[in-house]
């Protein structure tokens, strides 16, 4: 049982999947927020239900599931049904990472939350012992999403200007690794925090 929890945040293409996973080479238990939001409004869900009792059989698929597509179009433009979607989903989301941490094995586990200062910070999320923030500057994470995304310079501008600031994000931070410079100077970073969480879990 881990009773030791870190929250890791970041920007849109920050790198967070990189480091995540050099803490689960290093044995580290990672839950994972996106895949706990997946699961809340899969279909037969009780989260899904709710959805579909707010906003309508319209953001149903054929099959059944949600349009993902379809609705996140409608989110984005929409900041009213936006927050009625974050109240189904985040709840559940808190409840499942804390619960998938708290029955980790291993001396502490990571909480990968990439909307952790935009879902409320530490207020949201009490039982964070450490926040690690993943910080790049804009315009790393601009030249990344071309990259990475194969989209155009304005859209990538968009993604960017609708999370937190890094401001914001390293308000919050206990930890920080700067990842602006090459994948290999990543593992230097981790091992280190590893060796701090480690302690402190103790």
């Amino acid at each position: 049982m881990s009773d030791f929890i870190v929250g890791l945040t970041g920007g849109v293409a920050s790198g967070k999947s990189e480091i995540t996973r050099r803490f689960e080479a290093l044995g580290i238990a990672v839950a994972d927020a996106d895949i706990a939001a997946r699961d809340a409004v899969a279909a037969g869900s009780t989260g899904l239900a709710e959805v579909v009792a707010e906003f309508g059989t319209g953001v149903l698929a054929e099959g059944g599931e949600l349009d993902r597509v379809a609705m996140r179009k409608r989110v984005f433009a929409d900041d009213s049904a936006r927050r009625r979607l974050e109240a189904i989903v985040h709840p559940r989301v808190r409840a499942t990472l804390r619960a998938a941490c708290t029955s980790a094995t291993g001396p502490y586990a990571v909480a990968a939350i990439p909307l952790l200062a935009e879902g409320g910070g530490r207020a949201a999320y009490p039982w964070l012992d450490r926040i690690l923030v993943i910080d790049v500057p804009a315009a790393v994470q601009h030249a990344r999403l071309l990259q990475r995304d194969g989209i155009d310079g304005a859209l990538a501008d968009r993604m960017i200007a609708a999370q937190a600031t890094r401001q914001q994000r390293l308000a919050i931070a206990d930890d920080v690794i700067v990842n602006d410079g090459p994948v290999g100077a990543l593992d230097a970073h981790v091992a280190a925090l590893d060796r701090r969480y480690r302690s402190l879990a103790l």
